[in-house]
């Protein structure tokens, strides 16, 4: 899932987010943010090394107990929340609490060459298999090469991970116990198909380390009209006990959504779809950062902006009978039926609108002998938006996670979470969440709070 495989992995699962389908528990990402490729994110495991291969990852299981869940009360549950027919609820079903279990393992095959001059070239091969299957279908987390040196920094090519996902996932959100509903919402992409990127050796910047890197991507092929562009900025301050991390992510025709652990790849998956559709963008400003208060504290907090440019909805291929339905695609914030006042918004029949959010998390770590106990906050705040329809705008989330944790040793270690949920009201959830039982497989339209609680163990090697 990075870039670099891991010697640990993260510990909490949040409630899964997939973005246009039943909620499923789901495992936040493990996603380490040593940027000099190659070096492992921390020693609690030992790599399996064979001459200049490697290999690393995780496997975990944990069992979640959560209340008001309604696995069946959705009409459409695989639908995707933007589609208007998804909304609806299959009254009268009966709901309470139930438990979910999940398994999780990702390995991280490395390869690694010294060349002259202090040059190495370096790849890296990883996949994730959520309850014996691949976890994005047709999606790699890791499958690039680098080209590094200790004064130049490093240039790497191929499928990865990005840095607004995977440095909010781990260490942010895993640390806090809210990784998936931090990293795994709002309006970035988490996974790339043929990225280029670029990184820096670390600066000496006010005695400090300073650390940037710029990342792009083209999507995927095909796309003549609505071409996809992804760009990534990051940078990453070391100063002390102080650890900074800022992000800037830009896109053009991705795949409209509130995902930020999908793939970036085009409007729709088919780009015989390009003449059909018009141009879409979708972007994120993200700050966090972490203080080390003595040897038994940490705290942490971050912000992010979201922004969508709406995308409208059109059919794409119509109903042939008697088997096949009518296809459309990927929508997002739409006025269905175009109810608005303004006439001029009505030149197609389900206009999409622009939408800001701004999202929170924070919380606190205390270390004590092999235990640790944590705390963590989410709120995903209101949207605004011209949108007279209502699509989520004006609900926000709020979760408190607290956990404890025994570290074993050589790899091995249980942990134990909760948490407490709180809509702002019923009905569809937050603009910055994909789906309306999202992060916590509590459906904003039939609770507006809830709780979970639940146990796990992993191994990581």
């Amino acid at each position: 899932m990075h870039n670099d495989p891991p010697a640990r992995a993260t510990r909490h699962t949040d409630i899964a987010a997939k973005p246009h389908a039943a909620q499923r528990p789901h495992r936040p990402a493990l996603s380490g943010i040593c940027l000099a490729a190659g070096l492992l994110c921390s020693a609690g495991a030992q790599a399996l090394e064979y001459g200049p291969f490697s290999l690393t990852g995780f496997a975990k299981a944990e069992i979640v107990r959560v209340s008001d869940y309604c696995e069946e009360c959705a009409l459409e549950p695989f639908e995707n929340k933007q589609r208007q027919w998804a909304d609806a609820l299959v009254y009268g079903r009966e709901y309470g609490a139930d438990n979910v279990t999940l398994t999780l393992f990702q390995p991280y095959l490395g390869l690694k060459f010294d060349l002259p001059g202090g040059f190495k070239i370096e790849g890296l091969l990883s996949q994730r298999w959520r309850d014996g299957k691949e976890d994005i279908e047709g999606f790699w987390y890791d499958k690039n090469i680098a080209l590094s040196h200790p004064d130049y920094g490093s240039v790497r090519i191929g499928a990865m991970t990005t840095r607004s996902w995977s440095v909010a996932d781990y260490p942010y959100g895993t640390n806090l116990n809210v990784s998936d509903v931090w990293a795994s919402s709002g309006a970035g992409y988490g996974l790339l198909t043929g990225a280029l990127r670029v990184t820096t050796r670390a600066l000496d910047v006010y005695d400090g380390d300073l650390v940037l890197e710029a990342t792009y991507d083209d999507g995927k092929s095909g796309w003549e009209k609505n071409e996809p562009r992804f760009w990534e900025f990051y940078a990453q301050y070391h100063h002390g006990d102080l650890v900074v991390d800022a992000m800037y992510q830009d896109t053009r025709n991705g795949t409209p959504s509130a995902w930020g652990h999908g793939p970036f790849t085009g409007l729709t998956p088919f780009p015989a779809d390009d003449a059909k559709l018009g141009s879409s963008g979708q972007s994120i400003a993200m700050i966090m950062a972490r203080y080390q208060v003595n040897l038994e504290w940490e705290i942490s907090g971050g912000l992010r902006a979201n922004r969508w440019s709406g995308a409208y909805a059109v059919i794409t291929k119509p109903m042939v009978p008697p088997d096949q339905y009518e296809q459309w695609n990927e929508m997002f914030n739409v006025d269905w039926g175009c109810k608005t006042e303004v006439p001029s918004r009505c030149d197609v029949d389900n206009p999409g609108y622009a939408a800001r959010s701004l999202d929170l998390m924070m919380g606190a770590r205390y270390r004590f002998g092999r235990w640790v106990a944590s705390a963590g906050l989410v709120y995903l705040g209101e949207a605004e938006t011209d949108n007279p329809s209502e699509r989520g705008q004006s609900n926000s989330l709020l979760v408190l996670s607290p956990g404890l944790e025994y570290d074993f040793g050589n790899g091995f270690e249980v942990y134990a979470f909760g948490g407490l949920v709180t809509y702002g009201r019923k009905g569809l959830s937050p603009m910055s969440s994909p789906g309306n039982s999202s992060f916590t497989n509590i459906d904003s339209r039939v609770s507006k709070s809830g709780n979970y609680v639940g146990v796990g163990a992993q191994f990581t090697f």
